[in-house]
């Protein structure tokens, strides 16, 4: 019997988070550990009236892809893939990893030329969001792997994931649309602003947001929601930051990151663990070294790092950077094949923007 949860988060997913019409085209990505939830969004897209395609990859192909593909390979873009970019009006991810740490003995020069190559992708996906043509979701099925990740049992996991997307209550789209509410309060304010100072135990930066648009988070894009976030100004970052929490890329840990920036570009980068892989991402392309998003989490019902930054970036009490491409919508105009999210903590520090306090010791100021 389906969980009632599942069939709930089905619901929000297809109606409210990418609001599928008749005739639309959907693409389903996902796996076989996610089957019930497949099964579930596929029902509601189906009686929604709309055409899904569903993409059901198999556990293990890709660590058979980055052991044994050859550069021409690993340059060439799937003709189905970029006909959905293209084409298709929404795309729903079932995120269930059967093994988070699956690439650990990939090559990390392999993986950076298939970002590489997925760039001009990823750019059409980010300017078609842009613009409303395009309309995406990512969510997570709970497995054992991730459960075990978070250091959770599996019944734990899946009750921190269905709490966390608010599916506990019975009209979970008011609750996600109130949090919006909140959110715009927080955008208005930081309207029209300028030069933010990010300064505590974690960080010491100074950006300009100036022209730029924070954007309003709340289930739509990402399942569970609770973030704003914007595109810096790209040349104006300055100063150093240290991600608290440990960083997940390509299934491989990469923990106690500290970046320093100049002028927009990281100029020296560090790590206790992986640092090797943390230059190759950077060295992804042009734009990878420089920040295409500046994220502030609204969530303070997650109150645990998971390991998962769908979860994690949302934290009340954090803020997170990422690396590589920004998103049209907030004015950024950096591209990359990269888009990598790291978390700060910020549980002492301030945010001011033009010398007006924003943010203190975990919580904005702004009422």
């Amino acid at each position: 019997m389906t969980d009632p949860r599942v069939t709930k988060l089905a619901q929000v997913l297809v109606h409210y988070s990418v609001e599928i019409k008749p005739k639309q085209q959907v693409m389903i990505r996902t796996n076989p550990l996610a089957e019930e939830l497949t099964l579930a969004v596929y029902e509601e897209v189906v009686k929604s009236g709309a055409y899904p395609l569903v993409l059901n990859e198999t556990p293990g192909t890709q660590e058979i892809f980055f052991k044994f593909a050859d550069e021409d390979q690993l340059d060439h873009i799937s003709p189905v893939v970029k006909m959905v970019m293209e084409t298709f009006d929404a795309s729903i991810t079932l995120w269930s990893d059967y093994n988070t740490r699956r690439f650990s003995g990939a090559d990390n020069a392999k993986m950076a030329r298939a970002r590489h190559a997925s760039a001009p992708i990823m750019r059409t996906a980010m300017r078609r969001t842009a613009t409303g043509e395009f309309r995406w979701v990512v969510t997570v099925y709970p497995t054992h792997a991730m459960a075990q990740e978070a250091d959770m049992s599996l019944d734990d996991y899946r009750e921190f994931v269905f709490r966390a997307g608010l599916l506990h209550e019975d009209d979970p789209v008011s609750l996600w649309k109130a949090e919006g509410l909140k959110q715009q309060k927080l955008i208005q304010w930081l309207k029209n602003r300028d030069q933010a100072v990010i300064k505590g135990s974690n960080a010491d930066i100074v950006l300009s947001i100036k022209d730029r648009t924070f954007i309003e988070c709340s289930g739509k894009a990402n399942f569970p929601d609770g973030e704003i976030f914007t595109g810096p100004v790209e040349d104006s970052v300055n100063g150093w930051i240290r991600f608290k929490y440990p960083a997940l890329f390509a299934g491989q840990e990469i923990t106690d990151i500290e970046l320093w920036f100049e002028n927009g570009r990281v100029i020296k980068e560090k790590a206790s663990k992986n640092q090797e892989l943390l230059t190759s991402a950077l060295n992804t392309d042009a734009g990878s070294r420089f920040l295409g998003e500046w994220g502030i989490g609204t969530h303070y019902g997650i109150q645990r790092f998971t390991k998962n930054m769908l979860f994690d970036e949302k934290m009340g009490g954090t803020i997170h950077f990422a690396v590589g491409a920004g998103y049209p919508e907030s004015g950024s105009k950096n591209e990359s094949g990269l888009h990598w999210d790291m978390l700060c903590d910020m549980s002492d520090a301030e945010i001011t923007l033009d010398g007006d306090l924003f943010y203190k010791n975990g919580r904005t100021v702004i009422q």
